[in-house]
């Protein structure tokens, strides 16, 4: 980058980190869902907790049909 475009485009310096954090952060949670040893601790914690009665059927159904979707939109992105 030559020192004239450095001087114009330094006004953009904060956007250009903010957009380099958000793409970062946006790939962490990412990472974070498709990581299939966590979707299925969930899935144990969910099961746990409806056991305890802490939670109704209707919720550890909807708890389990999202985490189940999370492992099947993950095994896709692993072999597409």
């Amino acid at each position: 980058m030559g020192l004239l475009t450095g001087l114009l485009t330094l006004p953009l310096a904060p956007v250009r980190g903010t957009m380099w954090v958000a793409e970062q952060l946006a790939a962490a949670a990412e990472r974070e869902l498709d990581d299939e040893s966590r979707v299925r601790r969930l899935l144990v914690e969910a099961e746990i907790d409806f056991e305890a009665g802490r939670i109704t059927e209707d919720e550890y159904e909807r708890i389990e049909d999202e985490l189940f979707d999370r492992l099947e939109l993950a095994a896709t992105r692993e072999v597409g």
